[in-house]
């Protein structure tokens, strides 16, 4: 099937500059996401060795891999949305006549829109206090908490635009309502 990798349906963009545009943030989200990764397990591989090696203590291993490992779930929402790679549940959709389908589709993907908003909104708050007040974790290491909170509002940003570019592409019919082929 064509615009698939690894068997999942990718996002379709068509030759509209702005779903492209978006796709490449996405993407480019979703490998940051896959480097927060794989500096986590680094330094879980680097706290391990000092701890039963070495046989030395840890100060900020535990901590900065909690902080990646978060950040990256958020920093991959948008690139997992352009994958199709969220929980898919289509046994309404697929019993829906096309424009049933569609509307559905579309208030859907509203509804989508305006829980996320919300959502970036408090995120972008609470990442905000924390920068305005200088809040620290109460840890040996102390890091100050606006920098891996920044990962909350980015992460729901992408998102965001993800899904007005989802919307976008149902609109324009540049994609199908929910990735299901027309009757």
């Amino acid at each position: 099937m064509a615009g698939t990798i690894t068997g999942l349906r990718v996002a379709p963009t068509g030759d509209n500059r702005f779903l492209k545009a978006v796709a490449a943030i996405s993407t480019l989200a979703g490998w940051m996401s896959a480097g927060m990764i794989v500096a986590a397990v680094g330094i879980t591989v680097q706290m391990i060795f000092v701890r039963f090696v070495l046989n030395g203590s840890t100060i900020w291993q535990t901590e900065a891999v909690i902080y990646l490992v978060i950040g990256a779930t958020l920093m991959g929402l948008s690139y997992v949305q352009r994958l199709r790679g969220h929980v898919n549940v289509d046994l309404i959709p697929l019993l829906l006549p096309r424009r049933a389908r569609y509307v559905m589709s579309l208030m859907t993907l509203c509804l989508s829109i305006l829980i996320t908003a919300i959502m970036l909104f408090y995120a972008y708050e609470f990442w905000h206090l924390a920068w305005s007040r200088g809040w620290r974790s109460d840890t040996v290491w102390g890091v100050t908490l606006w920098r891996p909170y920044l990962t909350l509002p980015l992460g729901f940003a992408l998102l965001l635009l993800q899904l007005i570019a989802d919307l976008v592409a149902v609109i324009l019919r540049i994609d199908t309502p929910f990735g299901l082929e027309a009757d």
